[in-house]
């Protein structure tokens, strides 16, 4: 069963994933990629839909202009981040409804830019059917992960990485979602046509026709590092399909989720006057 949350209508930018209920010392704060990369989108103009699933009464983030479709669930994915000397320590305490594409609206399969954003494994194989003449782009930390029956996350490997990847336009995910394995991003180059890893403060590199680039982000004083790699993904697939260029979409990325990190959880969003600030220093820069 599903329920639009408003009329639903063409849109230009689909995310594809569970808004998350996350733990925060300061209660529950929605989170989630689908979170983070709709408002992303949304400042940059663009008409925003999300695919998503969570239980009633769930948290939602500020969605003024955003369509929402939820698959219904009994339950949400609830997220705890533990961050210690040793790096981020996840725990899933309950996981959404899996996403099906037999419930994605009709008028949404021929979307222009579509971004998968699983966070928990949540995203049906049979969505890749549909998609065939979109710019897909794919942030899939949410395959590589598994847990326990306490719910401590672990890193997983992907079988079906080449199957998904081999028909994206582009992918992000960070270092530490793969445990620093650079094994696996040695095959993940050979797999997509355009492969960014983000590496925290050192920024993020860039894969692409043979060839490797990095791309350090200007010093700033970081409060909050939490959906980063989410705004840096968005704001390069966007730009990376406007200009075919994926250089320059990562250097403005890279400029946009710099400053993500010195905001608090999902204030990181950049305003649609940053967005257009930072393009234009981008511009005046080539």
């Amino acid at each position: 069963m599903i329920q639009a949350l408003s009329p639903i209508e063409p849109i230009d930018y689909l995310v594809i994933g569970h808004i998350t209920q996350d733990i925060t010392p300061f209660g529950f704060k929605a989170g989630g990629t689908a979170s983070y990369a709709a408002l992303t989108a949304h400042a940059f103009g663009l008409r925003v839909g999300i695919f998503t699933s969570f239980a009633e009464g769930a948290i939602l983030p500020n969605l003024d202009g955003i369509q929402v479709v939820n698959q219904i669930s009994d339950k949400s994915s609830v997220f705890e981040n533990i961050y210690t000397e040793h790096g981020r320590h996840q725990i899933i305490h309950s996981v959404a409804e899996t996403l099906h594409p037999r419930n994605l609206p009709e008028s949404w399969h021929n979307t222009p830019l579509v971004h998968f954003g699983p966070i928990a494994r949540e995203i049906d194989n049979d969505f890749l059917r549909i998609f065939q003449d979109s710019f897909v782009g794919i942030t899939p930390q949410g395959w590589y992960r598994d847990w326990d029956s306490q719910g401590n996350i672990h890193f997983t490997n992907w079988p079906e990485s080449n199957f998904f990847l081999e028909k994206a336009n582009a992918a992000v995910l960070s270092i530490e979602d793969l445990k620093e394995n650079e094994d696996i991003i040695a095959s993940l180059v050979y797999a997509v046509r355009v492969l960014g890893v983000t590496e925290g403060a050192k920024g993020a590199r860039i894969y692409w026709n043979g060839d490797v680039r990095n791309f350090r982000p200007p010093e700033t004083t970081e409060i909050d590092s939490t959906g980063a790699g989410d705004i840096f993904a968005t704001s390069f697939f966007i730009r990376l399909r406007q200009t075919q260029d994926p250089w320059e979409a990562a250097r403005f990325a890279t400029l946009i989720a710099s400053r993500s990190v010195t905001r608090n959880t999902l204030d990181g969003v950049p305003t649609p006057e940053e967005v257009q600030k930072d393009l234009i220093d981008i511009v005046n820069r080539s």
